[in-house]
């Protein structure tokens, strides 16, 4: 407050604006001599009793005969004084008039403003309040301590007050999510908390479905406003203009992120020209009801789940929901399908930042379609154009669930019946999940000679031989799938938009993993062509494939080094692209390789750390025959060489690593043990290079969802990169983690090392 005259606290309703604001005036209240005042907006609606309202606050009484705002003036000329203007938004323009005067006449008062809004000063210095800090997923909290999340501890306190022997310690995990869902927002978690007079913490999670009926049990003793959530939205929203209101409840339709051109094509419409979009969005930011995210490419824009919820309400009262829901869907089918083509392209890598953005919308739009019989086959068409989301980012779980969704709905005997058994047949064999895969074939097998077509029965084909070399029958593999390519290279033209497949890459793969096994001597020719198909498309997922399978025959054929330097060569590939699903087998590959050179300890936690992802990821190992059987020997070999104690600790340390660690222990040749070490001071933190990428982000302003968009890893392994570098460096919040990288990382800028020439 000594260089800002006018310091305004923005932010949604319930956020704690009011409760920043006096926290800060009780703590600068020495440096202001001639008094801190409170005044108090919220009852106010006049603008011309403003002036009156902040005289009597400060307790000055003027002459009838001269103005207010006079009267005020000459009392502040000449003293040090902070003033509090509490709830400026209902009268913004008037708070700004007369701020600027009294700042205009009397420097050296400084005014503190809380406000949904701006007030749009020259001077102004505007902080944004944000939610109190939550744990963002339901991550391991053991490890956590629960009181460096803001939401937590004040959800704590309030419940002590009701029930003294609350301990937070004992239901934290329980605590985080109900403050999760809550968005952080101080006024919800203490609604909440006053529930506990009556109701369990999981019943009071249950009602959050319904958090503005329920949420209405407040203390007399504050705002009306701020004794219900509704009642501190409705103020926001009453606060808005008939075509922000309108805007806010389309943005609804949103899960997620979104950005200008997307609430363009959903929200315009109506009452609502497309050209006017930009102009309210910009409002409805001023207004706190929108949260500006600038750590992308793109500026991206966000709700609170609390506040959108609200606006969803009126939407639904409207009857517009399905109109925009479907308009949603449109925009967001039309991505899925622009991205399709581009999964087997150089474009791959720019495709899966697009995608793994978008996902919380992608996901909004399938579950539309899928709880509507009329849409399910534009559902299906945007799952099967995600097809590299899934494989190459471990959602392959998570793909068969919705396509089992679909399934349901779906009639017995439709072409898109076959496609979508297949579909999923085909993501339960990369997950190594033959069980449930077998009926699923079964079933296509059955449909398949419905149609005079060979496509259908060519997919089959293939099926079928990726059963039988996930079941260790590798002449039968080799056999069909040789057949499957050979058919897909006389008909490349009939491989269209209805293929599964979207290439010829897979058989092709699958093909030179069973030659691979069976030791066919044409072995190395198909591991060579697999790399050049993908190279010759300049798809980086599936050039990592064919360097790892490329691996493996050279480790077949008794060549350790080079089978190395393959595998290596691939990981490097799948850690700059974020790849998940691809590292688990090249771990388990490498740390045969390992083992052949003797390098025993080594190869046994690279063991340890293929098993951890495996289990991240939910592959089986036991159902790939040939990788299964290879580890069984590798790992009995190395229990004989290392003993049982030995190997059984090594194994241990790799699987006590997470993903990026593993990645960097195969890559880096570095102990995992050192790896798992923090510093103990914030001098010297040993950050690796991934955590310095972090630790920049946050400085950036980055949240853990922008943070895995941008570096394409999974939500769960940026959390986790926060929370190793929070105790690296010994700190508890992010904002010491952004000083720490902006005072010791950050390059200094032009100006900074203008002196530092020789002889300067």
């Amino acid at each position: 407050m000594d260089t800002a005259s006018l310091l305004t606290l923005t932010g949604p309703g319930g956020v704690g604006k009011t409760r920043l604001a006096l926290h800060v005036a009780a703590n600068v209240r020495r440096a202001f001599p001639d008094g801190v005042h409170l005044v108090e907006l919220a009852a106010l609606w006049e603008r011309e009793l403003l002036a009156g309202a902040v005289a009597e606050a400060l307790g000055v009484y003027g002459e009838t005969s001269r103005s207010t705002t006079d009267t005020l003036v000459d009392h502040l000329r000449g003293k040090r004084i902070l003033i509090v203007l509490d709830n400026c938004e209902h009268l913004v323009d008037a708070c700004a008039a007369l701020t600027g005067t009294l700042l205009n006449a009397a420097p050296e008062v400084r005014i503190i403003a809380t406000s949904r809004e701006p007030l749009g000063l020259r001077n102004e210095v505007l902080f944004t309040v944000p939610p109190m800090s939550v744990p963002e997923d339901d991550i391991e909290m053991a490890r956590i301590a629960p009181h460096r999340y803001e939401a937590l501890t004040l959800f704590a306190e309030r419940a002590k007050v009701i029930s003294p022997d609350f301990d937070l310690e004992a239901q934290y995990a329980l605590v985080g999510r109900l403050c999760r869902l809550l968005d952080g927002i101080p006024l919800a978690i203490e609604l909440a908390a006053v529930w506990l007079r009556v109701l369990s913490l999981d019943q009071i999670i249950s009602r959050l479905d319904d958090r503005f009926h329920f949420l209405t049990q407040g203390y007399r003793n504050v705002l009306p406003r701020h004794q219900t959530l509704r009642a501190a939205i409705d103020w926001s929203y009453d606060l808005c203009s008939s075509q922000e209101r309108l805007l806010w409840e389309r943005l609804t339709v949103f899960s997620g992120d979104l950005d200008l051109d997307e609430a363009e094509s959903v929200c315009s419409g109506g009452p609502l020209d497309r050209g006017e979009i930009l102009h309210l969005m910009a409002n409805l930011l001023g207004k706190s009801i929108l949260i500006r995210d600038d750590s992308g490419v793109r500026t991206r824009y966000r709700m609170l789940e609390t506040i959108r919820q609200y606006g969803e309400e009126w939407l639904v009262k409207s009857g517009s929901q399905d109109v925009f829901r479907r308009a949603h869907l449109g925009y967001y089918q039309r991505l899925a399908e622009k991205v399709e083509p581009r999964w087997f392209s150089s474009l791959q890598t720019e495709c899966a930042a697009e995608v793994v953005l978008e996902m919380p919308n992608f996901r909004a739009a399938m579950d539309f379609c899928f709880s509507n019989p009329a849409l399910t086959g534009r559902g299906i068409r945007i799952t099967i154009a995600l097809y590299g989301y899934w494989v190459f980012f471990g959602g392959l779980s998570e793909a068969r669930h919705w396509l089992a969704r679909a399934l349901s709905r779906e009639g017995e005997d439709s072409r898109t019946r076959f496609k979508l058994l297949a579909a999923e047949a085909l993501f339960a064999l990369m997950q190594g999940r033959v069980d449930a895969a077998s009926p699923l074939f079964e079933r296509c097998f059955a449909l398949s000679g419905r149609w005079e077509d060979e496509g259908p029965q060519m997919m089959t084909k293939f099926l079928s031989g990726r059963i039988a070399l996930l079941r260790g029958d590798y002449p039968a593999a080799v056999e069909q799938l040789e057949e499957v390519c050979d058919w897909r290279q006389r008909n490349a033209d009939r491989c269209g938009k209805d293929d599964i497949l979207h290439n010829s890459f897979l058989p092709a793969f699958y093909l030179a993993i069973a030659a691979v096994f069976l030791e066919d001597p044409r072995a190395g020719a198909f591991t060579t062509r697999c790399r050049e198909m993908a190279e010759e498309a300049g798809a980086q997922g599936e050039i990592s494939m064919g360097q790892w399978i490329t691996g493996v025959e050279r480790w077949r054929a008794g060549d350790a080094e080079t089978a190395g330097e393959w595998l290596l060569s691939s990981l490097r590939i799948e850690r700059s692209n974020g790849y998940l699903y691809t590292p688990s087998w090249g771990l388990e590959a490498l740390a045969w390789t390992t083992a052949a050179q003797g390098r025993g300890e080594r190869a046994a936690c690279l063991l340890g750390a293929a098993a951890m992802i495996r289990e991240l990821l939910e592959l089986s190992l036991s159902g790939f025959h040939a990788y299964a059987e290879a580890h069984d020997v590798c790992a009995s070999s190395l229990r004989e060489s290392l003993g049982e104690e030995v190997y059984r600790s090594a194994f241990a340390r790799g699987r006590g690593l997470d993903f990026d660690q593993a990645i960097g222990y195969a890559l880096q040749d570095v102990a995992p043990a050192a790896d798992a070490v923090p510093s103990d001071t914030p001098d010297d933190p040993m950050l690796s290079p991934r955590e310095l990428q972090v630790a920049e982000l946050i400085a950036g302003g980055a949240r853990n969802k922008e943070i895995a968009a941008r570096l394409v890893i999974s939500h769960r392994t940026a959390e986790g990169h926060v929370e190793r570098i929070l105790s690296k460096l010994g700190f508890t919040s992010r904002a010491q983690i952004a000083s720490w990288y902006v005072k010791n990382v950050s390059p200094p800028s032009e100006a900074e090392t203008e002196g530092d020439e020789p002889g300067s």
